[in-house]
């Protein structure tokens, strides 16, 4: 130790003494019960051969947090503040927040290195948790975020076995009475634009839609299937594909609202009549569905709430009050307007 010219110990020479990896060493240091005896007992050795005091123990003594929540939001500027779904989830995590007296940390990630320096952020243990928007499934923050010890609810979830709590709508839900409420209305080709299939809502609108098909007593056909990204540009030429394959299409069930506005101004172009020739139906029930000409049709997400919930579950969890693998799904409801 004589020979030491870095100062303060760091975590990562406390993993290194230790033998174990740098979760481990924040797993142990945050009290996390996901920690063998073996591992636990190596680094407390390192801890005091090294003199290392992380600054969440000095908060600890000290009797005191951060009083503050990250929220992640992995997309640019430009989508966030395009999107409504991203400004009621904001508006709901912040007003659970303010009735909390904690602070609100808007982070948004759109590269590696963003990424690596929230990662750096949180090693710090600068806040007292992260509510993570927009996750994707290969996203690796979660895990992040969960290895350090922090408490952490995502909205939405990355597959069907997400290990982190979670807050999410009734997606397959909103899919299947989309189709139905299509179906009921005499349309018989109807077709679907997607959000990106690396996110879980995604494929629960797909697995929605296809079971109001199977309801409705017609038959799927993967032409009227078009893979979007959730934004007004990826429906219009979602649309654009689904008119070359199926012309004679009489029903579209775009997975958002934004898409549904994009697919509505191909159809505009291409001179389809919305709803005589085409009846058109979105997700979200936004401000983009009243104001569509005409009024979208649109199964509603309660969005704002889900934030007001995930805030919640995050701070019981921080309180040492809630479940750290809770899943809530909230119901989602069919907002019948013109369009179709």
């Amino acid at each position: 130790m004589s020979g030491r010219q870095t100062g303060r110990p760091t975590l990562e020479e406390v993993a290194a003494r230790a033998g174990v990896g740098r979760g481990t060493v924040s797993r142990v240091i945050n009290g996390s019960p996901r920690v063998s005896e073996q591992a636990r007992e190596a680094v407390a050795r390192a801890v005091a051969e090294l003199g290392y005091v992380p600054n969440r123990a000095a908060r600890a003594l000290a009797g005191s947090r951060t009083d503050a929540v990250a929220l992640v939001v992995p997309e640019t500027e430009a989508r966030l503040f395009a999107e409504p779904y991203f400004l009621d989830i904001i508006r709901g995590v912040s007003a659970e927040l303010g009735q909390a007296d904690k602070q609100l940390l808007l982070t948004l990630i759109r590269t590696d290195q963003e990424r690596q320096r929230f990662e750096q952020y949180l090693a710090a243990q600068r806040v007292d948790g992260v509510l993570l928007v927009s996750v994707h499934r290969d996203d690796p923050l979660p895990d992040l975020v969960r290895d350090l010890g922090l408490p952490a609810v995502l909205n939405g979830r990355r597959s069907e076995h997400e290990p982190v709590a979670y807050v999410d709508s009734d997606n397959v839900g909103a899919g299947r009475s989309a189709v139905e409420h299509l179906a009921g209305r005499g349309r018989r080709r109807i077709a679907t634009i997607t959000g990106p299939l690396d996110m879980d809502a995604a494929h629960g609108r797909l697995d929605g839609y296809r079971r109001g098909l199977a309801a409705a007593g017609l038959p799927g056909d993967d032409a009227l299937v078009a893979t979007g990204d959730f934004t007004e540009e990826g429906g219009r030429r979602a649309m654009g594909e689904l008119l070359d394959r199926c012309p004679d299409l009489d029903a579209v069930f775009a997975a958002s609202d934004v898409m549904a506005a994009g697919a509505r101004a191909t159809l505009r172009a291409r001179g389809r009549e919305v709803p005589r020739d085409v009846a058109l139906v979105g997700v979200d029930d936004s401000p983009v569905a009243r104001h569509l000409d005409p009024p979208l049709t649109s199964v509603r997400q309660p969005i704002e709430e889900m934030g007001r919930t995930m805030a919640r579950v995050l701070l019981q969890q921080i309180a040492g009050t809630g479940e750290e693998q809770s899943r809530l799904v909230l119901p989602t409801r069919l907002v019948v307007r013109e369009s179709s």
